[in-house]
């Protein structure tokens, strides 16, 4: 079996810790680890409410502003797979360290970019620098700890880290209110910094890591296929870029088959797919791609809504998504307790159910004249969800690998964070922007003076929402006509968003009603991987 051939590349001394093992400075050492994930999780949200910010300042497209929002998972989700096996060998104590390294110049980068192009270019640098740390961090708690304590370790680690994301649009409301758009980039400096000492002082170096080599050209193709796919998604509804769009998908696809051929023949694969191919591994896999993804594009699309729609300030904006933040910590201590009692496969269910009525309220009750307790409520259900499914979602990859390719189960919760969030935020931005524009020319259309209207102009009005105000602006006498029209496009769109959300929990829900396995199952299939790879080892 190709997985045992790792056990042979184990550095010698470094054996994998003793049931219900924990760490020395167990607590610091877990702190550390949060801080560090915590620096990837503020960096991926607070992009959100400073979109309308950025848009106005650059008269960025909605496609731009897209890419801005995604740009920091994009180069998360292509780098994750390649640097956690980069962590695996030459050791993961230093790729936390360069990570949070590169974080400060990608943050200033985007901080003081002088185009919108430029940012997306910074915020792709600074997931490559999450890349290098973040899946080091989950990689590390399932070499550190063991049972019931990992499964805890996880649970804060999956809820302090989405709470640490959720309360990025907060901090950047705030600082909108008084700063320049940019000011959102530097909230994580002091935490880079901090988190780099903490980093180099507190966390254990050499646990359980692999001599054996990379496999690079596995990697090289991760990259490609990943960020292929996620910049096709992007540009499918951009008007005249068909043949990009063909071009990256059918190099999405050759990568895709290339990287599935070299993983089979390769003497030490980047990406085990006899591993992969365990159920509960490539069930919880999906499962999180699809919970991570609905938290990070309703955030997306919600933190416009606030503000374009209703009228929202950035602080309010960013308040707003507080009950979310609040719920997921109460609920995640109930999640990995859960886990123990009732099992993954029930857990996951029950954050899908509440994900479904979180994107059902967002399609019922969010309108041009929300109340906030027609807000808040679909952000509670959000919580809820995510901190149920989360730690199911992570804990489960982590259980069904050998602790030597703890790089490999670390990078796929990562993946299921960062590929699934850049693959939602693209479907919904693709999706949004579409229906805006749609939306948009069918009103020109439709009014009296519609055929006045120059295609320069409706070009911008239906470019995006601050293209549109901008427009307003500049024809004072159609202002109201113009922002109506901007409004109701704005809703048309992100309906079209939540109803793809709704068919993504779906699909997912039925993904684990079918076929993850049931609690007794599940242990005794955790029991047999267990076995394999001891023998393997």
């Amino acid at each position: 079996m190709t997985h045992a051939k790792h056990g042979s590349g184990q550095r010698s001394g470094r054996k994998a810790p003793a049931p219900g093992a924990a760490p020395a400075r167990a607590g610091l050492v877990l702190i550390s680890l949060i801080v560090v994930a915590g620096v990837a999780n503020l960096n991926l949200s607070v992009a959100n409410v400073a979109l309308p910010s950025i848009g106005r300042a650059f008269d960025s497209s909605q496609t731009a502003l897209d890419l801005i929002a995604v740009g920091y998972s994009l180069g998360l989700a292509a780098s994750v797979l390649y640097l956690g096996a980069l962590g695996d060998r030459y050791g993961r104590k230093l790729m936390l360290v360069l990570g949070m390294l590169l974080s400060i110049p990608a943050c200033l980068l985007a901080a003081y970019a002088p185009t919108d192009s430029v940012l997306f270019i910074a915020r792709v640098v600074g997931g490559i620098s999450a890349g290098l740390a973040y899946p080091t961090t989950l990689a590390l708690i399932a070499a550190l700890w063991t049972g019931a304590g990992r499964t805890k370790a996880i649970a804060l680690w999956s809820a302090i880290g989405g709470g640490i994301a959720s309360l990025g649009p907060l901090v950047a409301g705030a600082l909108l209110e008084s700063f320049w758009w940019g000011s959102v980039f530097l909230i994580t400096l002091p935490l880079a910094v901090i988190a780099l000492l903490m980093a180099i002082f507190l966390v254990p170096a050499h646990v359980n890591e692999t001599t054996d080599p990379v496999d690079n050209l596995g990697g090289i193709l991760s990259v490609v296929m990943v960020g292929a796919l996620i910049l096709a998604i992007n540009f499918a509804p951009v008007p005249n870029q068909g043949t990009l769009v063909i071009s990256l998908a059918v190099l999405t696809v050759a990568a895709v088959i290339a990287f599935v051929l070299r993983q089979r023949r390769a003497p030490n694969p980047l990406y085990d797919l006899h591993i992969a191919g365990r159920r509960i591994f490539w069930v919880a896999a999906c499962a999180g791609i699809i919970v991570f993804g609905s938290l990070m594009g309703s955030a997306f699309v919600s933190q416009q809504y606030l503000q374009n729609v209703l009228g929202y300030s950035t602080l309010e904006a960013g308040t707003a998504f507080l009950p979310a933040v609040v719920c997921m910590i109460l609920i995640a201590p109930s999640s990995a307790k859960l886990v123990e009692s009732r099992g993954a496969r029930f857990t996951l269910l029950a954050g899908y159910v509440a994900l479904l009525l979180a994107f059902g309220s967002m399609l019922m009750l969010w309108s041009d004249d929300s109340a906030y307790w027609q807000v808040a409520i679909a952000y509670v259900f959000v919580g809820i969800g995510v901190g149920f499914a989360g730690t199911p979602a992570s804990h489960s990859l982590t259980g069904a690998v050998p602790v030597r390719r703890a790089g490999m189960a670390s990078g796929t919760a990562d993946l299921q964070r960062d590929l699934g969030g850049a693959i939602m935020q693209s479907i919904f931005g693709a999706l949004l922007a579409a229906g805006y524009a749609s939306a948009f020319a069918a009103a020109i259309a439709a009014a009296p003076n519609g055929d006045e209207v120059s295609d320069t102009v409706k070009n911008e009005l239906t470019k995006s929402f601050s293209s549109a105000s901008d427009t307003a602006q500049q024809y004072p006498q159609y202002s109201d006509q113009i922002v109506s029209a901007a409004k109701s496009s704005f809703l048309d769109g992100a309906d079209w968003a939540y109803t793809a959300g709704i068919i993504a929990i779906l699909i997912g829900a039925v993904l684990v009603f079918f076929l993850f396995p049931r609690h007794e199952r599940e242990k005794q299939l955790l029991a047999e991987y267990e076995s394999q790879d001891r023998v393997g080892a």
